[in-house]
């Protein structure tokens, strides 16, 4: 550890204001492990940043995360914060780099936005044929199947800009509701715009939501002893759960596939998983507890094989990507 005083720690991160909140949130707790430690964030804004249509047509989320891998893998920068759902679990890590640690996660709960001034307090205040914004296939299918009158259309950009689309300052988005991830809000101080908070029972998680991945280059040994310090052993556990049964099921971006794995009161591992159509009407679920081994791999394997019995595999084969 002793030649960081004189290293510059350089960080990529996205340029959006979440992502720099983030890569401050983890500057803030490397400080804290090394006073002296000089730090510089390298923001990049991405293809997918600029690209404001469906992702899938440009080759999905994971784009979010290639730019700046590429970056790592030059020595451009020393390590990347990115947030875990948006790596593709249908393909290896890029190589050379590996996922040194994982921060504790965050709430992993969606939560119901409504424009300033709208009285409506859950889905059930919206009146058929409303209109309800998100980002995500996985949210459209979940909030379909208990709502199908409903229009859910799809939204991009920051938080912020999404609010103000909501808000009417910005754009001609014209929805009665909006669907994000309450993290998000928690980290740029906004969550006094919730009204409802879903249960991960009515809207399961994405894989790895909530969880802030630190990478580095495998072979960097000062930058990844000093990351590992940060690393929560439960919250990896946990994430390599959902993303073996994630890269078991080989989802693309445009899968909707949700995954929540939790550690009970006993230290067991329980996992859901579900695989849905984008209208929300066909559907597989499993939950699997870890049992006697608990290991994270094994609880994986067979959430994804419960799935693919139930025709996992035709259901994310039957979606354009």
């Amino acid at each position: 550890m002793s030649d960081f005083p004189e290293r510059i720690l350089r960080i990529g991160t996205r340029s959006s204001p979440m992502a720099m909140a983030q890569t401050e949130h983890v500057s803030t707790l490397l400080r804290q492990l090394h006073p002296e430690l000089t730090i510089e964030a390298v923001p990049t804004t991405t293809e997918a940043d600029r690209w404001h249509g469906d992702l899938a047509q440009l080759g999905g989320k994971g784009l979010f995360v290639k730019a700046i891998d590429q970056q790592l893998q030059r020595g451009d920068i020393d390590m990347a914060v990115h947030c875990l759902k948006d790596v593709p679990g249908d393909e290896p890590m890029p190589k050379g780099l590996v996922f040194a640690a994982m921060l504790p996660r965050a709430d992993v709960r969606d939560v119901l936005v409504v424009p300033e001034g709208s009285p409506a307090k859950s889905l059930g205040d919206l009146p058929p044929g409303a209109a309800v914004a998100t980002t995500a296939v996985r949210r459209k299918a979940q909030i379909l199947a208990v709502r199908p009158d409903l229009n859910v259309i799809r939204v991009r950009g920051a938080i912020g800009t999404r609010l103000d689309k909501l808000d009417g300052k910005k754009g001609d988005l014209h929805a009665d509701a909006m669907i994000v991830a309450r993290s998000g809000l928690e980290r740029l101080q906004l969550t006094d715009r919730i009204v409802y908070e879903f249960g991960t029972d009515e809207i399961l998680p994405a894989v790895g939501a909530g969880v802030l991945a630190l990478e580095c280059r495998r072979d960097d040994a000062p930058v990844a002893g000093l990351l590992e310090r940060l690393n929560h052993p439960a919250t990896q556990t946990e994430a390599t759960a959902e993303r073996v049964m994630l890269h078991g099921l080989r989802g693309h971006c445009n899968s909707p596939i949700a995954g929540h794995c939790v550690t009970g009161p006993d230290g067991q591992l329980s996992l859901r998983g579900m695989v849905f159509s984008r209208d929300g009407s066909k559907f597989a679920h499993a939950h699997i507890w870890g049992e006697t081994s608990n290991d994270p791999g094994t609880l994986g394997s067979r959430v994804c094989a419960e799935l693919l019995r139930q025709d996992a595999r035709d259901i994310i084969d039957g979606i354009p990507h």
